[in-house]
């Protein structure tokens, strides 16, 4: 094996083999380490070995979406010179090939009995990716349970091991408190801060976006509303079904606003203002890495597009959009992977295994606000490129309380070296002989390339009018807090609704939607129908209430 291993991989490496081979107490072995530490080279070697040793024949790699089971293909033929292929439920008998095979989880379903029948054919390591996708008694659980019970060994991967639901995973032990209780010798851990301490992954810094809400209602009423203040209602409306909930903050930071026209993006918008301050960011960084590249994730196909046309307006270039109705997504993950274009928007597609080591700049907002997605997500935005990759990773997220607790959560992982480095470049690259140069320099000092000179966004101090960078979060003037305040009406901010899989469903639809959705999801994924999981994955969850409203009409 050529393959030049990062110590933590090699020490991971060790260990496992000293569990699963020398003492063979148990056939599970756990790597939890951090989001672009290199997990997925670590399990390569680990099969590698395997195979050198004799103990197994195939693999079997499982992983949760399709662009990353391609990953897995290209990284296990790099480190182990074997073909993989990936197979799909649509494949049949997979015995017959005789080869290492990558799937996805969903697609564990259909395959159950080939693979069981591989298992007993031959000596196998199965590889789980992202394993909190296996929960105890759902149906990805229970399919991958099932077919890898004669495994010779499972090498489980997570870099989130617990589940935002609370449910256990298949394969791992867990204490009466619901945390993960696997014996110390069969497992490798490598926390997020171990991973920037030792140079693995770049440290992180929260932008926490501020805002503040004026929200126009009927009666001449007006409230306020931030990420730290509910809106207070007079008595006469607070008795409205649904509008304490419309003025929640997170809803209104993801609601669209447009000019009068009804069209066009709001240049002065929050999320216009969130990434205004990633774009400049992300300039900034490109000083030292040329080609680094943002990433936007946004809640909806409807709020995707809408940031798109933002990013459009405040930069003058159409970043590349991907979601679930867009055809071949994984092909654009790739084609942004392979070039040096700024921006990557997506929804739901880049959250969790997809590598894309230039990604410094992540604009998080999502859908879901789970400890476990928040990881995921910035774990796209820490892999480092390498030992002279100098720059930092931004998210710049909503600043309110469930997305600072998971961010104050991270943080504190870091060492206070880490914490407390300025993440503001103090210089620039030259392209063309590599000198460092003072930021603010035009020319290089040694060999006298020009630098390009990008737009100067500014913008003005409310308390005092002087003009400043439109990443600051203070008037270098007066000190006065930067916290803007953005106009909605009522029906701005119960507009924003769901256009999926060609219905227009409105905002009222949508919230009864996100409130069955958790039930109905876990009783079907527990009911093991794999009919009835192929609905789940082909009916937005935004749907669900009218369906619902069908059926009891029927």
């Amino acid at each position: 094996m050529n393959l030049q291993l990062r110590p933590w991989q090699q020490q991971a490496l060790q260990k496992a083999i000293a569990w699963l081979v020398q003492k063979r107490v148990d056939r599970h072995f756990l790597i939890n380490a951090a989001p672009g530490a290199g997990k997925t080279l670590a399990a390569c070697a680990i099969a590698q070995t395997l195979i050198e040793l004799g103990e197994i024949e195939r693999v079997i790699v499982v992983a949760p979406r399709s662009e990353i089971v391609s990953q897995w293909a290209d990284d296990f033929r790099r480190v182990s010179g074997r073909h993989m292929g990936k197979v799909t439920a649509r494949d049949g008998d997979i015995g017959e090939l005789g080869i290492d095979v990558c799937a996805t989880w969903a697609a564990i379903q259909g395959l159950q009995p080939e693979l069981q029948a591989v298992c007993r054919a031959a000596r196998v390591l199965v590889i789980c990716d992202e394993h909190h996708h296996a929960a105890i008694e759902a149906a990805w659980g229970d399919s991958a349970d099932s077919a890898f019970t004669d495994a010779s060994f499972v090498l489980v991967l997570s870099g989130t091991p617990i589940r935002s639901d609370g449910a256990q995973s298949i394969w791992l032990a867990y204490d009466d408190a619901g945390a993960i209780d696997q014996p110390e010798e069969g497992t490798y851990t490598l926390t997020y801060g171990d991973a920037v301490d030792l140079g693995y992954c770049r440290p992180v810094t929260f932008h926490r976006h501020q805002g503040r809400f004026s929200v126009d209602l009927e009666g001449g009423h007006s409230v306020q509303v931030s990420g730290h203040q509910k809106a207070t209602l007079p008595p006469d409306l607070a008795r409205i079904p649904g509008l304490q909930t419309a003025l929640d903050f997170y809803r209104l930071a993801r609601t669209p606003q447009f000019e009068r026209d009804g069209e066009t993006p709001l240049l002065s918008g929050y999320q216009a203002t969130m990434l205004e301050w990633g774009s400049a960011k992300l300039s900034d960084l490109r000083h030292r890495m040329p080609d680094a590249g943002g990433l936007v994730i946004a809640p909806s196909i409807e709020m995707a597009e809408y940031m798109v046309d933002l990013i459009e307006q405040i930069e003058g270039e159409r970043p590349l959009l991907v979601h679930s109705q867009l055809a071949h997504p994984e092909s654009r993950i790739r084609a942004f992977r392979n070039t040096d274009k700024r921006w990557l928007v997506s929804v739901a597609m880049v959250s969790e295994g997809v590598d894309i080591k230039r990604l410094r700049v992540l604009v998080y907002l999502p859908n879901a606000l789970t400890e476990l997605a928040f990881r995921q997500a910035i774990g796209r935005v820490v892999r480092t490129a390498g030992h002279d990759d100098d720059t930092r990773a931004y998210v710049v997220m909503p600043s309110f309380a469930t997305l600072e607790t998971f961010a104050r959560r991270v943080e504190n992982e870091m060492s206070l070296a880490a914490r407390v480095a300025s993440g503001e470049p103090k210089s620039k690259r030259c392209p063309a002989c590599g000198h460092e140069c003072a930021l603010g320099e035009r020319r290089c000092a040694k060999c006298g390339h020009e630098f390009p000179v990008g737009p100067q966004r500014l913008k003005s101090c409310g308390d005092c009018g002087a003009l400043n960078p439109v990443t600051a979060t203070a008037c270098h003037a007066c000190g006065a807090s930067f916290t803007q305040s953005f106009s909605l009406t009522l029906d701005e901010a119960l507009r924003a609704g769901a256009i999926v899989r060609g219905m227009d469903i409105d905002e009222s639809e949508v919230l009864a939607a996100e409130e069955i959705a958790p039930a109905v999801r876990n009783l079907i994924l527990k009911s093991g129908d794999s009919r009835l999981v192929k609905i789940l994955q082909t009916l937005p969850d935004e749907s669900w209430a009218r369906l619902r409203k069908i059926l009891v009409a029927h």
